[in-house]
């Protein structure tokens, strides 16, 4: 039987509610909505065969297909990004792979996106990839909740994600880095609609982390180690911190 063609789609999962920022993904930045800047980047990458926003909000879906996206509106009850895309690719029947870019990343770097759609078309059975940079480890963000860390086997799989200190160092391990993951990643189709019929799981209830649940059902990720250390934005002082970096690179 002849294998579907492989078609990757990226998905920019944007909602209104953020409880720390609500209506973040509209927040300007140098004159633009947050959420076009991170479009904009995703717009650059050459492995995606389609690029999507995938929204809860009517105001989105106005400022993005103003800007020229292609917008899928989802439900505003989903707990999760993943349960957003989950539905967004009901009307995506020819999507094989997903790259979920989130749509607070706005200096995101095409390649890294690239890499992790790349990973995926070549490896069939793997369910996830992401990304991970490298702390040094008196780096203030080992012990900031807010930075997620991940620890990886030897051939790179994914062992555990936490907001704490990760690993705890009882002894001094040349060459071993703290790992700050990176809020993006890839799926298989099939391993998301399964992803979405699981219950969340009891560590993912314990950190706050979606990734958990996949793990504790045995699936595979894949952690891309990047130099890209760009920050994500959680808060309007993370979102100030960012048009200073963008200002800087036009300038």
């Amino acid at each position: 039987m002849p294998h579907s063609p492989i078609s990757i789609v990226g998905i920019l999962p944007a909602r209104w509610g953020s409880t720390r920022f609500p209506g973040k993904p509209l927040h300007l930045i140098l004159g633009k909505p947050l959420v076009q800047h991170v479009w904009e980047q995703c717009r650059k990458c050459r492995k995606l065969d389609d690029l999507v926003i995938a929204t809860d909000d009517e105001r989105i879906r106005f400022a993005a297909e103003g800007f020229g996206a292609k917008v899928i509106m989802t439900s505003s009850e989903h707990p999760t990004g993943t349960d957003r895309i989950a539905e967004a690719l009901l009307s995506l029947p020819h999507a094989t792979h997903v790259v979920n870019v989130q749509g607070d990343e706005p200096l995101i770097d095409p390649a890294l996106v690239d890499e992790l759609a790349a990973t995926m078309a070549a490896n069939p059975l793997l369910d996830m990839a992401t990304a991970a940079n490298p702390l040094s480890p008196d780096d203030p963000a080992v012990s900031d909740v807010n930075v997620v860390k991940v620890v990886t086997s030897l051939t790179g799989k994914a062992l555990y994600f936490s907001r704490s200190p990760l690993p705890f160092f009882r002894n001094t391990v040349e060459g071993l880095p703290v790992l700050r993951h990176k809020g993006i990643y890839a799926y298989r189709r099939e391993f998301i609609e399964r992803f979405v019929t699981w219950p969340p799981s009891p560590l993912e209830r314990a950190e706050s982390l979606e990734q958990l649940r996949a793990l504790e059902n045995g699936a595979s990720i894949q952690v891309l180690l990047t130099d890209d250390a760009s920050p994500g934005v959680d808060t309007p002082e993370q979102a100030q911190a960012i048009s200073l970096i963008l200002s800087q690179n036009i300038s």
